[in-house]
């Protein structure tokens, strides 16, 4: 009763309504309030700068960070298999160390799984890709890297050659997000500079403006991938060579060296270790080296971001996985990748012959095993130094890196047929040098010159994953036939010439290439299905439609790329959509 007393009115004796609060309309005390706090010195174009000002350095903070996980992993596992297979080779430490069970053949296993299994990574590379994404596809390979490392502490078949073949898989989608992850980064980077333009009027904002920090962001990203070479000779410089006998037993029986060279180095001692490592010490080096790994891990997790935006994300797997799948194969008609493919050969071909052809047929034989650390180093340097310079070179003429690339490593083949040095010869050392010097400033050139012309060449960022795929696929289908003639071809002349083959083919090849870019002739690239987007969520909103661009595009039947009028036109294509 006292609170039905409290809800009626005293004076009419009935029940007092509740009444909702009136709306604004202005002009009252709070309105007032609200609108003195505006700072007057607020600036709308100074906060603008400023906000896409921090988008800029959040670009370059992911290229710095994607290119140091990368170095740091690629640098521990290049120095753990260099140190795993030196260990195993001398036939004392692995009497001593595991007697019981056959290293060499393992070590044989970990080879074929790491060259044989990316042969069929073309047919699921673009899948993975779509659906983890392209930051989480290089998390992904550096955690199974990672795990290669930590199946070193207990050395069997069943975690050795599994890890192998897992890292075999891996290869190709890893550097097809790469290259993909730089390119986007090279173009965001581009859109926040160029912010009011490609806010007011996007189609004044052009292709050619981002060319620039592509070729940038591919420069310091390739510079960063050469130093792991220099990075992954720190375990054997500063713990397995304090353990090796000097060159005068281990080349003891070593007749020939260079041109003359039958299979690696004929006549090498079993025995190369003065002393066998404590296993204490090899535990506390790959402890060392597990800790660098996992690092590259934390650094691709917390400090890369992403390359696209979710709903950009959703829109390039929404064309269907059967799409997906088909899409590399059909870029493969295009006639610019077609007559790139011979330097994608080339490229895994003159990485590998000089990490196992040159650097123990012409470097150990001459000066010993315990060069092989300096050797790298040289190399290592060499090639950072190239992917730098490839820069300016690249700003003043397109492609100019392949040409120069294709002047040394041609001078370098054609020496290389006539140089035969002597073994146990200190005194060749400068020669040794300056060739892995050479070889390495071409490798620089190569590999920096193509994945910018890839990023210049296909720009689509719905095509991207694909080109990049192919590229790689094609370098590691070379990285086999590599390991295929290193058990099969023992002549170093056959290795050689098929090298020289390859690079006067390449070269004329694009020497083709450009010659029909310069008549204007017209690409045939593969049709892009629409995204089928689901227009429900909070992923979507008006302002924000990542593919406005390209159905823009698609209404006028052109390709981003100039495509050969494969493009339906609109009419046709909407009565399908309302048929379906």
């Amino acid at each position: 009763m006292a609170d039905q007393n409290e809800l009626i009115d005293h004076r009419s004796g009935e029940p007092e309504l509740e009444r909702d609060p009136e709306p604004y309309r202005g002009g009252s005390q709070d309105g007032e309030d609200l609108l003195n706090n505006i700072d007057p010195n607020y600036n709308e174009e100074e906060e603008e700068k400023k906000y896409f000002r921090r988008k800029r350095l959040g670009v370059i903070k992911n290229v710095i960070a994607v290119s140091l996980g990368n170095m740091l992993m690629y640098s521990v596992y290049l120095g753990l298999l260099q140190m795993q297979f030196i260990l195993h080779y001398d036939s004392t430490y692995r009497e001593v160390k595991y007697s019981n069970i056959h290293l060499k053949d393992i070590d044989e296993k970990v080879l074929m799984g790491i060259n044989v299994a990316p042969i069929i990574s073309l047919l699921y590379t673009p899948l993975l890709i779509r659906f983890f994404g392209t930051k989480w596809v290089i998390y992904l390979a550096t955690g199974i890297y990672a795990l290669f490392v930590s199946t070193n502490y207990w050395e069997r078949y069943y975690t050795l050659v599994p890890a192998a073949t897992a890292i075999g898989t891996i290869i190709v989608p890893l550097w097809a997000s790469l290259g993909n992850y730089i390119t986007r980064m090279g173009q965001k980077y581009c859109e926040f500079v160029h912010y009011k333009d490609h806010q007011d009027k996007p189609e004044q904002l052009t292709k050619d403006k981002a060319h620039k920090y592509i070729i940038t962001f591919q420069c310091i990203f390739y510079a960063f991938f050469e130093l792991s070479f220099v990075w992954a000779e720190l375990p054997f410089e500063f713990f397995i060579k304090g353990h090796l006998k000097n060159y005068n037993h281990t080349l003891y029986n070593v007749k020939s060296c260079g041109t003359y060279q039958k299979g690696m180095i004929a006549g090498l001692n079993s025995t190369i270790l003065d002393r066998l490592p404590k296993s204490m010490d090899l535990i506390i080096v790959e402890s060392v080296l597990m800790g660098v790994a996992f690092s590259a891990m934390l650094i691709v997790l917390l400090l890369c971001g992403s390359a696209y935006r979710p709903t950009e994300e959703i829109d390039l797997r929404s064309i269907g996985w059967g799409n997906i799948f088909q899409l590399p194969f059909k870029h493969m008609r295009d006639y610019r990748l077609r007559l790139l493919t011979p330097f994608f050969i080339y490229g895994g071909f003159e990485l590998l012959f000089f990490l196992t052809g040159y650097m123990l047929s012409y470097g150990v034989c001459a000066l010993g095993l315990e060069a092989f650390g300096r050797i790298l180093i040289t190399f290592g340097v060499s090639a950072a130094v190239g992917a730098l310079l490839s820069m300016p070179l690249e700003y003043m003429r397109r492609g100019s890196t392949l040409f120069v690339t294709t002047a040394l490593h041609l001078f370098l083949i054609v020496a290389l047929f006539a140089w035969a040095p002597q073994p146990r010869d200190p005194t060749q050392n400068i020669v040794v040098y300056a060739v892995a010097a050479l070889w390495g400033l071409g490798s620089g050139f190569n590999s920096t010159g193509l994945s910018i012309l890839l990023g210049i060449t296909y720009e689509d960022k719905n095509r991207q994953d694909f080109i990049f795929t192919i590229a790689q696929w094609w370098k590691t289908i070379a990285i086999f036939i590599t390991y295929l003639w290193t058990t099969y071809v023992s002549s170093m002349k056959v290795k050689l010439s098929v090298l020289l083959v390859c690079l006067l083919v390449a070269l004329l090849c694009y020497l083709v290439l450009k010659h029909k870019v310069k008549q204007q002739q017209r690409p045939r690239l593969p049709h892009l299905p629409r995204p089928r987007r689901r227009n429900r969520g909070y992923r979507y909103f008006a302002d924000e439609q990542s593919d406005t661009d390209s159905e823009d595009k698609e209404a006028d039947g052109e390709d981003n790329d100039n495509a050969d009028g494969e493009w339906e036109e609109p009419s046709v294509r909407e009565r399908r959509m309302r048929v379906k």
